[in-house]
């Protein structure tokens, strides 16, 4: 999916004491100078900004990380941490202030919240299939602004009230999908840090497009050429052209039709046109799985069990 700088999680490192080496096929990293007690993120990065956190967590100091990221895996990683019991003040802000502890022994259970992400493939394939669905435990804080732009097009759906996760601190909601006409929005649909569109979810706006009236544009700014696998879909009859390596534009309705298809070697892409074969007419054939066996799992019984065909074919 072309480069991707990993200099958000070098530079906050190496601002909280470690030296970094870049040799052939690994990192030489080791303790370097006094860790700041103020950092600030190079740019806007869930993992970097969870490495920094880690890295503060064990520090005997006071830290502050500034242009922290607060998307649920950041939020995850401190609440784990809290019940470790380090200090973590401002979670789910731009400013966490994390009171180190060096000597953390403690043993402690804790339950990961539900993932947006797997809840987005759900309401895609309720959409791609024309179903009513209903998808239970939602973290709807992190699917507020997807939801917004499907109900513009005109998504039809009824939420329940909201509940707490194991966690204790993760909104979740039951959703009930309903079959909808969908039209294109007149503006463009684009991935942003949170609380914008999770760059993870934009590639399921591509075969949502497919099933709304109208030219319907899709910017992928944050990854160099993914947009380039969202081409994939026309082999099922998808209207998608491709204004450049971050834009395409997505014409429907389109009526989609099976076709044999090899996996793009990226996660979110391969599950799309996954899903998008769901709902296809006829017969698809997926190869070379891996991607999706390594992101999503039993992600085919799961499908299964709320009407999908699917089989694993034996290589």
């Amino acid at each position: 999916m072309g480069e991707r700088t990993i200099s958000a999680h070098r530079y906050a490192l190496e601002d909280l004491g470690l030296k970094i080496v870049t040799k052939e096929n690994h990192y030489d990293i080791s303790k370097w100078g006094k860790p700041k007690n103020e950092i600030v993120m190079y740019e806007a990065s869930d993992t970097g900004t969870t490495n920094a956190i880690l890295r503060a967590a064990v520090l005997p100091q006071k830290t502050v990380i500034d242009f922290a990221q607060q998307n649920y895996m950041v939020l995850e990683v401190c609440y784990f941490l809290e019940k470790l019991g380090v200090k973590i003040e401002g979670i789910g802000t731009k400013t966490l202030t994390i009171e180190g502890n060096p000597n953390i022994k403690k043993d402690i259970e804790y339950s990961n919240s539900e993932d947006p992400i797997e809840a987005m493939l759900f309401i895609t394939a309720a959409i791609l299939t024309h179903s009513k669905l209903s998808i239970k435990r939602v973290p709807i804080d992190f699917l507020k602004v997807e939801l917004l732009k499907l109900e513009k097009m005109g998504l039809k759906y009824n939420m329940s009230e909201t509940y707490l996760s194991k966690n204790g601190k993760t909104k979740l909601v039951d959703l009930i999908i309903k079959p909808s006409k969908l039209k294109a929005l007149h503006d463009k649909i684009h991935a942003q840090p949170y609380p914008g569109i999770n760059t993870d979810n934009l590639p399921f706006f591509v075969p949502i497009a497919t099933q709304a009236t109208g030219s319907t544009l899709i910017h992928d700014w944050m990854w160099e050429d993914r947009a380039i696998f969202f081409t994939e879909l026309n082999r099922l009859g998808a209207s998608v052209r491709l204004a450049d390596p971050h834009r395409v534009f997505v014409e429907g309705p389109t009526r989609l039709k099976g076709a044999q298809i090899v996996c793009p070697p990226a996660l979110r892409p391969a599950v799309m046109l996954m899903v998008a074969m769901i709902g296809a007419e006829g017969k698809s054939i997926l190869r070379n799985v891996y991607a999706i066996n390594r992101g999503y799992e039993d992600i085919v019984g799961r499908l299964n069990k709320i009407g999908a065909k699917i089989k694993m074919l034996n290589t």
